[in-house]
């Protein structure tokens, strides 16, 4: 019985829809559920509503809820990694903190000082985990959908590259999902093909029956004004290439929209607007909680579009697809850094996932790439050595916070961001947790 093991499960509303995509597969085998949390509340609401869906969807599937990770790991065949360390409080301080020193974020999960922040209090927990698969399932799929994105792949390929790795992001498929409603276009039949790093690939083809969709695009833009006070039509105006993820994520990666009030006002941006949503997310677990103590029935999303479920029903059944990956760039990408972690096209079949070398992407997208690209390497090499010199260095290297802070400024925000999350950091970098 094949087992797959949820990391984080009880982010409920996303384990929720894993499951729910899951088992609208008719035939894949039966499965052994592992849910693991730290949170016995949230794991008990997420065995509730694992054991909800098996029934709704009829499925034979054997569920287990267990705080040890250890145990949640032993024999699995897949490991869903959906870990937030720190919680909603690790996110206010991300995004709170760079506010009052004048440094405005919108999500502060991917890249900049609340990007880096993140990934420096979860690269502990992913070395123990990564220390736990070794031992008890060296053979699993890693399937990574935690942020950020691709530090915590290039993390992985550090500490253990052995592991079968890969990160997951629907922002390519919700890009093109929304962009063939926009131009009236099924996207069923649409063909498109994407590349560059997580939260800011580029889109470079887009097409049906042979035809280039990008002209109906640039006449619906041209036609709506509204349209062209999106970021991320900013961004295609001035690149050529469509980007593949939302305006306030793709904002952060740039200099040229956070730090001016008007810019931020003209592209209707919201500063910490992901504090809200994280909120909205607590409310949601809330409402899961009541209506399952109540006997009630929880909301799902229709259809099957959440990559892991489409990557472990290929693997168990053979079905071949192809999804968009965040791997590690060995020779995928020519004009993007070797060893990085990209994100490009993948074949999945019975033996796995299969990166599709991609070759160049469009040079001024690559140069664009290259800024996230170093903030992520500096990251990696501050967790690596030990160097807390580093980690500020990375957020100087961040375009957006040194479009708006001094190097000073950054200096002394890194230092209150340290000791706010001193808990979750390891000593080496000023923080109190011992490794």
């Amino acid at each position: 019985m094949p087992q797959i093991v949820f990391l984080g499960a009880g982010s409920v509303v996303f384990t929720r829809q894993l499951l729910s995509d899951l088992f609208r597969f008719d035939d894949l085998p039966d499965l052994r559920i592992v849910l693991h949390d730290i949170n016995p509340e949230r794991l008990d609401v997420a065995h509730a509503t694992a054991d909800q869906l098996v029934s709704r969807f009829g499925r034979t599937a054997e569920i287990v809820a267990t705080l040890d990770r250890r145990d949640a790991l032993t024999g699995a065949d897949f490991v869903i990694n959906m870990i937030q360390v720190g919680g909603i409080d690790a996110t206010r301080v991300d995004l709170e903190l760079p506010a009052a020193a004048g440094l405005r974020q919108t999500i502060g999960d991917t890249t900049g000082v609340g990007g880096v922040f993140r990934a420096l209090r979860t690269f502990p927990v992913l070395s123990a985990i990564a220390s736990d698969m070794r031992e008890l399932c060296p053979d699993a799929w890693f399937l990574n959908y935690t942020n950020p994105m691709a530090m915590n792949v290039w993390w992985m390929s550090q500490v253990a590259p052995e592991l079968k790795v890969v990160g997951l992001c629907h922002s390519v498929y919700w890009t093109v999902h929304d962009l063939c409603e926009l131009i009236g276009v099924p996207m069923e039949g649409t063909h498109y093909r994407a590349a560059g790093v997580n939260h800011q690939a580029w889109l470079t083809e887009l097409s049906r029956d042979g035809k280039d969709l990008y002209p109906k695009l640039r006449a619906a833009i041209e036609a709506d004004p509204e349209l062209r006070r999106r970021v991320r039509v900013e961004i295609f105006s001035r690149i050529g290439f469509y980007p593949t993820e939302t305006s306030e994520h793709s904002s952060e990666y740039l200099p040229w929209f956070l730090h001016s009030d008007e810019q931020i006002e003209r592209y209707r941006l919201r500063p910490l607007e992901y504090i809200g949503i994280s909120e909205e997310n607590v409310a949601e677990f809330e409402h899961a909680k009541a209506t399952l103590a109540a006997g009630g029935e929880l909301e799902l999303e229709e259809g099957a579009a959440e990559y892991a479920p489409q990557v472990i029903h290929s693997i168990l059944t053979g079905t071949e697809r192809v999804i968009h990956a965040n791997v590690v760039n060995r020779g995928l990408i020519g004009n993007l850094p070797e060893g990085a972690v990209v994100e490009v096209p993948a074949r999945v079949d019975s033996e796995g996932v299969h990166p599709l070398p991609f070759g160049d992407v469009p040079t001024q997208g690559a140069a664009l790439n290259r800024s996230y690209l170093s903030v992520a390497e500096l990251t990696i090499e501050a967790a690596r050595t030990g160097n807390p010199e580093r980690v500020r260095q990375a957020v100087l290297a961040d375009p957006n916070a040194a479009s708006s802070l001094t190097p000073e400024q950054i200096w002394a925000l890194c230092d209150d961001m340290t000791a706010a999350h001193a808990d979750l950091l390891p000593v080496s970098l000023g923080g109190r947790l011992e490794q």
